[in-house]
Order: structure tokens, then C-alpha cells, then sequence
């Protein structure tokens, strides 16, 4: 049997920013993991540069049930706190595009300098290990059952994350342990993934697999809705790039998408100009706004002839075919499911967690981090800054709770 203040049961982002928080902190903090390989999730984002955060991060970035939760930890723990840390080891960095910060150097500098972090904290290691088995004691600590013997704490951090990409080891341990302490789960979903259509739909557009172009998309109404303009991306089986990944997140099945695929200019009056202007097919004008194959192909499916000139279409057509361009409707019948999520939508229910704290209101000195708990951010770094952010306010209050811990 070992016994230590402070379990963290996950070490990817969160978990190992909560363990190394905790260690400097003077807890004896044990972290585990199942996966022989460490932090793979870190390691294959953003292509291998790793996207660690974004300047403009906020409490707007993210979607929850509980919409104000994330506010406490973001404020505290700031984008700007995790780029000095990076700084501290030399690591340096770019900002690609609308504040998202990538390495220099690969994505293991980042892992790199959360596996230091922990040294310094002196965290033990446990992996690759499953814990089979997570109970209470009668003083009210953590007793885990693994394949090497018993391991005891007084405060478990579950940082295991969510369900996307199982094939780099994703599971729903997190979730079984939350329901089993009487926590409540918002119901999970696939988010930033591409979105899939009836193969008959999608038939006419899967030529254009790889085709890209920037466009504006909006899904919902009010409240629940969403609107990005940034790239698209044509697969064989629907639609995928940034904005779709965006608009994925808030995407409702039996819902459709709207794409204004002129984002920069009122399709209908540019159509009308070039009536009066020039003496050329509809198909050769659209293909100076758009990709020449998506030009082609999207007339098709509009039941415009593509080489009619557009001198010769009545007013009231070119109007319609710049709406169609402005407000593209098109009806997804599902995504890529976990295998190609970047991140799991929903979760553990943040509403009997602490926001200053993540430990559980149920269970004194259990704590759920990271994309575990319902907190889930846009694309572009925010998903890993809420996992520092978060990492950092449990890590913290483990650390105290460990010295101090309430009775049972």
C-alpha cells in the first residue's frame, strides 16, 4: 500500500498541470495513467506544433450548461501565466492566426515542460497503470485498487478527460467514477468534428473532397446558435477546415447549416453588376469568387446551366441564385463521432462542482478537470487553456484540502 496527499488519475494537459501545481506546493502527489505513451492528445495537436492557447480566451469561448463556471479559473490562470511558464524553459512560439499561439519546436517542448513541472513538484509516476477500482475510506480518503497493489490518498483529481479519439486511449472513466459518487453527467456529443451527410445528398460534391474556401456559417437561433467565417473543407463524406469544426460544436441534429459562400460582398447585387458589365457565363463569373469546381458543381445542383451566359438571365434569377450563395441550407445527418472529435461536448455537471476550486460539492476531496466536466472551447487553443486553467485551481486546492481535510 502507498499512501499520498493527492491522486491524479490522467496525465494529459490537465492532469499534469495539476500535479505539478500541487507537488510545488509541498503535496505528495502520485500521478497516474493507463497509456504506455504520455499525453498524446497534446502530442498530435495542432499538427504536431501543439496550439497550447489563445490570447483572446475568455468565459464567451465556451459552451456548458453552466455558462459562468469557467469565468473563476480563466481569470485566475490567463493565457498569458502559461506562455511565461513556456518561457521560463526557452520554449518559444507564433501566433498563426486570430490568436492562436503554436511552438516553435514541436509538441513534446510543451510536454516537455509539464514533465520538468512535475519534477520540480516531485510527483511520483504510476504508468502505465489502470485503476480498476476507486473507493472511500472510513476517514473519508481515496482508496484506489490497481494490478500493482493498493494506492491511498486523501484527494483524488480525475483528470482522464472525455471521450474523442479512443484510439489514442480515451475512455469514459471519468464519467463512471462521477456517477458513481452521485454526480450528474450533461449528456456527451462529439465537438470540433466534421460533419457527414445522406451519402445520396452529399453524391455531387464528394469529387470535391479536399477543395477549400472560406465561407460563413451559422447553425441555430438566438442563444444556441452560432456563427464563424473561416475555411471549409469538401470530404467524400460531407464537410470539415475550421469553421465547420467550429460550427460543429453547436450543431443540433435534424437542424440544417447555413453557408454564405460570398462572404466579403452581396452575391445578388455583384451578380447584377456583372450583367450590366460583362459578356460571360455564369459558371467563368463564379469561378473568379469561388473554386472552379465548387462553382460548377454547386450550379448543378441549383439547376443553373452553367454556361449560360449571364447577360441572359433574367434579374429575378441572378437575385435568386446570390441568395442561394448568401444562404446556402444544407441539412447534416451526423458527424464523425468520437474517432475524429477533437474534443467531447458535455460532461460532468459543473453545477455541484465549485468554480473556484472544481472539487466536487457531494464528495469533499474529489475533483474532475480538463475535458471531463461540461466546459468545452472553441477551436484554436481555448480547450487546452481551460485545462491549464483548470489544472492550476485544482492543483492548488488539492494541495490546501490535503493539509486541511474536512471531516467526514
Amino acid at each position: 500500500m502507498k499512501a499520498f496527499d493527492i491522486a491524479v488519475i490522467g496525465a494529459g494537459a490537465a492532469g499534469m498541470m495539476c500535479a505539478a501545481v500541487a507537488g510545488q506546493r509541498g503535496a505528495r502527489v502520485v500521478l497516474i495513467d493507463h497509456s504506455p505513451r504520455l499525453a498524446e492528445k497534446i502530442r498530435i495537436s495542432g499538427g504536431g506544433r501543439c496550439n497550447f492557447t489563445n490570447l483572446y480566451a475568455g468565459p464567451a469561448n465556451y459552451l456548458s450548461a453552466n455558462p459562468h463556471f469557467c469565468r473563476s479559473a480563466l481569470a485566475r490562470y490567463t493565457p498569458r501565466d502559461f506562455m511565461a511558464l513556456l518561457k521560463r524553459y526557452h520554449v518559444s512560439w507564433h501566433e498563426k492566426h486570430k490568436g492562436q499561439l503554436f511552438c516553435d519546436q514541436s509538441s513534446d517542448a510543451v510536454i516537455d515542460v509539464l514533465k520538468n513541472e512535475c519534477e520540480a513538484g516531485r510527483v511520483a509516476w504510476r504508468r502505465p497503470l489502470v485503476v480498476s477500482q476507486v473507493r472511500q475510506d472510513a476517514a473519508g480518503g481515496f482508496v484506489l485498487d490497481t494490478p500493482s497493489g493498493v494506492i491511498e490518498a486523501r484527494a483524488l483529481v480525475v483528470a482522464t478527460g472525455g471521450l474523442s479519439i479512443p484510439k489514442i486511449g480515451a475512455t469514459d472513466f471519468a464519467f463512471r467514477v462521477a456517477k458513481q459518487f452521485g454526480h450528474k453527467l450533461v449528456d456527451t456529443r462529439p465537438a470540433l468534428v466534421p460533419l457527414t451527410f445522406a451519402a445520396h445528398d452529399w453524391a455531387p460534391f464528394a469529387a470535391l473532397s479536399g477543395v477549400s474556401l472560406a465561407a460563413q456559417m451559422t447553425t441555430g437561433k438566438g442563444r444556441t446558435g452560432a456563427e464563424f467565417t473561416e475555411d471549409l473543407l469538401f470530404t467524400h463524406r460531407g464537410l470539415s477546415g475550421p469553421g465547420v469544426l467550429q460550427i460543429s460544436s453547436y450543431w443540433q441534429p435534424g437542424e440544417p447549416i447555413h453557408l454564405n459562400l460570398l462572404p466579403e460582398q452581396d452575391a445578388g447585387h455583384a451578380l447584377l453588376e456583372a450583367k450590366a458589365s460583362v459578356r460571360r457565363t455564369i459558371v467563368n463569373l463564379l469561378a473568379e469568387w469561388l473554386p472552379a469546381r465548387v462553382a460548377e458543381t454547386w450550379l448543378e445542383t441549383q439547376g443553373v446551366a452553367a454556361q449560360a451566359r449571364v447577360a441572359d438571365l433574367p434579374d429575378r434569377t441572378l437575385r435568386q441564385i446570390g441568395a442561394a450563395l448568401s444562404r446556402w441550407s444544407l441539412m447534416p445527418n451526423g458527424t464523425e463521432g468520437y474517432r475524429k472529435a477533437e474534443v467531447t461536448r458535455g460532461g460532468v455537471d459543473t453545477r455541484d462542482l465549485s468554480s473556484t476550486t472544481m472539487m466536487s460539492q457531494r464528495v469533499p476531496g474529489l475533483y474532475f478537470i480538463g475535458e471531463a466536466v461540461d466546459v468545452t472551447g472553441w477551436l484554436g487553443g481555448y480547450n487546452f487553456q481551460w485545462a491549464w486553467a483548470s489544472g492550476v485551481a485544482a492543483g492548488e486546492a488539492a494541495a490546501d484540502y490535503a493539509r486541511h481535510p474536512m471531516p467526514v
